[in-house]
């Protein structure tokens, strides 16, 4: 899949899944929603139920900044399977500019945002590498 192609069907997806190593080098993965400025994946810790707000994603970035973000789309028909990657270097934004820049931008993109907004951290993901590959 072409570079363009990939970013496209990226920034279209409304749910991608996160993937950090911890310190000991165990993968983690979550899901996530995100939105997409440039050459920068954002997301946000949100208000859903959460034991903590120190979360193992959070610990993992601080451990090993290097993350993967995979989006996928699943049908019956083979034909119409695709996947694409974005490997990048993640790091919790400290500005407030940019916090709620990302903030704004993530509740333009989904209305549970609009109606309650995520207090944060935001993340920053800077795209070193986006791969993706279709079954058409």
């Amino acid at each position: 899949m072409e570079s363009s192609e990939a970013r496209k069907r990226l920034a279209e997806s409304k749910i991608a899944r996160l993937a950090t190593v911890d310190e000991g080098g165990r993968p983690h993965i979550v899901p996530l929603v995100f939105v997409i400025e440039e050459d920068i994946v954002y997301f946000a810790v949100d208000g859903k139920p959460k034991t903590t707000r120190n979360l193992k994603r959070l610990q993992n970035i601080a451990a090993n900044p290097a993350v993967a973000v995979l989006a996928d789309h699943y049908e019956d028909d083979w034909n119409k399977l695709w996947w694409v990657r974005a490997d990048g270097t993640a790091r919790v934004v400290t500005d407030a500019l940019e916090t709620k820049r990302a903030i704004d931008l993530l509740a333009d993109r989904y209305e549970q945002y609009r109606h309650g907004r995520p207090a944060g951290p935001v993340v920053a993901i800077h795209i070193d590498r986006l791969t993706g590959w279709s079954g058409a």
